[in-house]
């Protein structure tokens, strides 16, 4: 429910853009990146507002990891190799490994507090124009977006936010069930489980850009979307209901995620083009995350 509803709501809110350029970078590092992290994004204000703060932190620090991982890396295995622009994917790259190094720092007391949470959103803000400047010129042709009913489009997204909001709570009332019943941390179980769910709109938007021929827009949408969990995704939820996390374990995690994220943009700027090999590594990558988180 919440994958299918994420990806109507952003269909219909691409359609509400009006007529003007726009390079297909850009789109997805922004607009599709914020719509299909909305599971994320809605996880993380459910988790937050019911207490459950470990499940809004490992779900979005997992799902940072995995988006760059698990979703970087099937692409090639599913559609050949392709070439990814080295600026781009460092400077998304470099954005997102700096604001989860900030996030571990500000998970040491255990609490995420208001401020906590304004300071990612802010981050989530300042790095995105920090990501626009520095683009080099488009290397696909524009994406050229007409205007047409928008008041239809208006309504039909706010339903399917609806949805994603409706998906998420059943995806969080689900993890605090079986954190209850096999004895497992909320943290551990969002990071590794959580994150791979919330985490398939951008591997399904990504692969069908890819088969379609628009490739800054599939690397876009997962670079864009790893960078809006470290930031936007986890500040929603406590700006509006502030929460505690065990500090051990955001703190580990984060620091994880910012080493992986780090060895993958290392690893695809070097080659500048990704193939089935690079895409087994940063497959591999992802068990090695898991297997520092559980060690």
């Amino acid at each position: 429910m919440t994958i299918v509803a994420s990806r109507g709501a952003v269909s219909h809110a691409r359609r509400l853009a009006k007529g003007t350029a726009i390079p297909p970078f850009i789109v997805g590092v922004t607009l599709f990146a914020i719509g299909t992290d909305l599971p994320e994004i809605a996880n993380s204000i459910v988790a937050s507002v019911s207490g459950h703060g470990d499940l809004n932190i490992g779900d979005s620090v997992g799902s940072a990891t995995t988006q760059v991982t698990l979703v970087l890396g099937l692409l090639p295995l599913f559609v050949g190799a392709f070439v990814i622009g080295r600026q781009r994917i460092a400077r998304t790259g470099l954005a997102t490994v700096t604001a989860l190094l900030i996030g571990a720092l500000l998970f040491t007391d255990g609490h995420i507090s208001r401020l906590d949470a304004t300071v990612l959103i802010i981050m989530w803000l300042i790095g995105t124009l920090f990501i626009w400047r520095g683009l080099p010129p488009a290397s696909e042709p524009v994406l050229r977006i007409q205007p047409r009913r928008s008041a239809h489009h208006a309504a039909l997204a706010l339903v399917m936010l609806i949805g994603v909001t409706l998906g998420a709570s059943v995806v969080v009332w689900g993890l605090i069930g079986i954190t209850n019943a096999f004895d497992i941390p909320e943290y551990t179980i969002a990071f590794v489980v959580a994150a791979i769910g919330t985490s398939l709109p951008e591997f399904a938007v990504s692969l069908t850009a890819l088969r379609a021929g628009t490739r800054d827009l599939a690397i876009g949408d997962v670079m864009g979307s790893s960078f809006a969990d470290a930031t936007l995704s986890i500040g929603v939820g406590p700006f509006i209901a502030p929460a505690l996390v065990t500090a051990s374990l955001a703190v580990r995690g984060s620091l994880i995620a910012a080493a992986i994220v780090l060895a993958v943009v290392v690893l695809l700027a070097w080659r500048t083009r990704h193939t089935r090999v690079t895409g087994i590594i940063c497959v591999g990558l992802w068990f090695v995350a898991y297997a520092l988180l559980t060690g």
